[in-house]
Formats: C-alpha cells, sequence, structure tokens
C-alpha cells in the first residue's frame, strides 16, 4: 500500500512548500479568520492549499520523511515516490478524478490542462487547532419608543419653574438657577490659587539652581581628588611572573641625584619590596619621606622601563627575609606591595 498521500498531508502541517517530485508541489498560505455576511458564518484562521506543477525537481524533503517513517533506504523512498507518480499519471491520463484524502483532487479540464480542488475539511494550521467553523443567527434589535415620555418630562419641567417664578415674586430669596447671585469669593479663590502657583514655580526654580551649584562644586572636588589620585598612582601586578634574575648595568648618576644621598642611598640586596612607582620625581621623593617616618629603609632605585621612578620599603639580600617582610607590608601597610627582584 502506497501511502505517500498521508505524508503528504502530515507535512503540510508543518511546511509551506511540500514538492511530490515529477508532479508538481503544494503550497500553503496563512488566511485570517473572516466572517461571511451573507451566511453569518464564521471561519477560524487556516492555512489554504494550492497546486504548482512546475515545481517537480527533488528537494529531498519528502523523501527523506518516508525513508525515516518507514525505515527504509532513501533510495527505495525514491523509487516509491517514482511509482505512485506513476500510477497517479495513468489515472488522469484515462480521465479519471484523483482524490487525496486531506489534501483535494486532481482532474483534466476541457482545454485537457490539469486542475487542481483544494479539499475545506482538513485545517493545517496548528494554531487553530481545535477551532470549527459556525454559523450564528442574526441579531434582531427592537427601537424603543421613548418619544412621549421626553415630551412629558419637558412640560412638567416648564410647569415646575413657572410655579417657582410665582413664588419669587412674593419672597426675597432666589430659587431659579437664572436669578442666584454672583459669587465673588470664587473670585477671590481663584487669584489666591494662581498667586500660590507662582509663588510655588519660582521656589521650585531657586531651589534647582541651589542643587546645580551644589553639584558643580562636588564635581570641582572630585576632579582634584581624582588628578591627585593619577599623580601617586601604585601600578599593581595581582598576578607577577616567576621570579627572574637580571644583570643590569648601573647608568651613571647625574649630579642632581648624587645630591640626595638620603633619598637614593647606595643600594645593597638584589630583593626589593616595591611601594610603589611614580610619573613625577618629586612625587616619588614625598613617598620615600613618608616611608621613612613610618620606619622604613625606604628609597628610590632608578627609573623602570615605562619611565616611572620606584619607591622601595627595603632591600634585601636573602629572598626568604624579603618575602617574609613582603607579608607583613600587604597585612599592615598595603596590600598592593609586591616583591621587585633585580641587581642593581
Amino acid at each position: 500500500m502506497n501511502n505517500t498521500a498521508k505524508y503528504i498531508s502530515e507535512l503540510l502541517y508543518r511546511y509551506e512548500c511540500v514538492i511530490l517530485p515529477g508532479f508538481g508541489a503544494f503550497l500553503t498560505k496563512r488566511q485570517p479568520a473572516m466572517i461571511q455576511e451573507s451566511t453569518h458564518a464564521f471561519f477560524p484562521p487556516q492555512k489554504s492549499i494550492s497546486f504548482n506543477s512546475q515545481l517537480q525537481n527533488n528537494d529531498g524533503l519528502l523523501a527523506n520523511y518516508i525513508a525515516t517513517a518507514e525505515n527504509i533506504s532513501y533510495t527505495d523512498a525514491v523509487a516509491k515516490i517514482q511509482r505512485y507518480v506513476l500510477s497517479l499519471n495513468n489515472k488522469m491520463a484515462s480521465g479519471k478524478r484523483i482524490e487525496l484524502e486531506g489534501i483535494g483532487s486532481f482532474f483534466t479540464s476541457v482545454e485537457d490542462t490539469l486542475q487542481f480542488e483544494p479539499s475545506q475539511d482538513v485545517n493545517y494550521l496548528t494554531e487553530a487547532f481545535g477551532l470549527n467553523s459556525f454559523i450564528s443567527p442574526s441579531i434582531i434589535r427592537k427601537e424603543e419608543k421613548t418619544a412621549p415620555k421626553v415630551v412629558m418630562a419637558q412640560v412638567t419641567r416648564e410647569a415646575y419653574k413657572e410655579e417657582v417664578q410665582a413664588i419669587e415674586e412674593t419672597t426675597p430669596i432666589a430659587f431659579t438657577p437664572e436669578r442666584r447671585s454672583e459669587r465673588p469669593y470664587l473670585r477671590y479663590a481663584a487669584v489666591a490659587i494662581l498667586g500660590l502657583g507662582l509663588i510655588g514655580s519660582l521656589g521650585l526654580n531657586e531651589f534647582n539652581n541651589r542643587i546645580n551649584l551644589h553639584n558643580d562644586g562636588l564635581s570641582i572636588k572630585a576632579e582634584k581628588e581624582i588628578e591627585n589620585k593619577i599623580q601617586e598612582a601604585t601600578f599593581e601586578i595581582a598576578s607577577p611572573l616567576p621570579a627572574i634574575n637580571l644583570n643590569i648595568i648601573k647608568a651613571e648618576e647625574s649630579s642632581s641625584e648624587n645630591s640626595e644621598t638620603d633619598i637614593n642611598p647606595s643600594i645593597s640586596g638584589k630583593y626589593h619590596v616595591v611601594a610603589g612607582a611614580f610619573r613625577i620625581k618629586k612625587n616619588a621623593t614625598k613617598k620615600v619621606l613618608k616611608l621613612k617616618a613610618k620606619g622604613f629603609d625606604a628609597r628610590l632605585i632608578g627609573v623602570n622601563k615605562y619611565g616611572l621612578h620606584q619607591v622601595v620599603y627595603n632591600s634585601y639580600e636573602n629572598r626568604l627575609e624579603a618575602l617574609k617582610a613582603l607579608q607583613n607590608i600587604k597585612k599592615q601597610q598595603d596590600r598592593r606591595a609586591w616583591l621587585l627582584i633585580q641587581e642593581l
């Protein structure tokens, strides 16, 4: 039994184009819900089916689906499709009408052209699953006769007004809305509200101006603090590389550096606990004096390859002593301190 038509129907739920190789392609297009006014019928959204005999090349969709569903090879699936198409062509050649269940019917017209009539029994739009078309009876609206009531109400109101006016002629109190005196206190209340609004607007502007001045002052102060931090920036290496021993020939000291023997004395030891690096030498000198005040044998050890003046807490000959000192300094002074191994 050839179930090719059934497989085509199943694929139409998921795809907009299913090609039957050698015969043609079945195309689907989404249609919105609609109402047929003549019959008062309501139709849910659906996929309309059309047929194009020009698309006959095998795209592999139907053949792969049949091979998976029947657990056969792709070649066998293609052969099965070819046999099915051959049987359809033979039936059409004999003038028979072909019915594909759930898809539609094919027949040959008087002009000997292939005609397709889609089926209306199956809705291939999965979003509209469970929605069926239905016919609703027409709604008949009854007009209520309310004109006499309106006329009666108008007559009653006019009679009541004339009666009240007659009473007003003998009493100083005004009853009808037309003769009520104006209320001057409403004017004063409106003027007072307008005045309060103007005062509130002026006060709000003054408050905004003060806030802006305060914010400007804070911005200037923050910029100055940032500039100072940049001048005293300390560069930290979070994950230093393994220690490397470097032999660098010490450059000749300039005359100005020789004059600062208390800041940059002769250095002994190749293990240095670095406190920071500064772009401006004056800031580096200040840092040395601060560390000396705390009891450290601080000094300048020269300029690194980035042009920064390096300040150290102390220098050591022994590596273990340097590591122990570094650990204490990180806990008590600055966690950004690090160890430099370099011959000076």
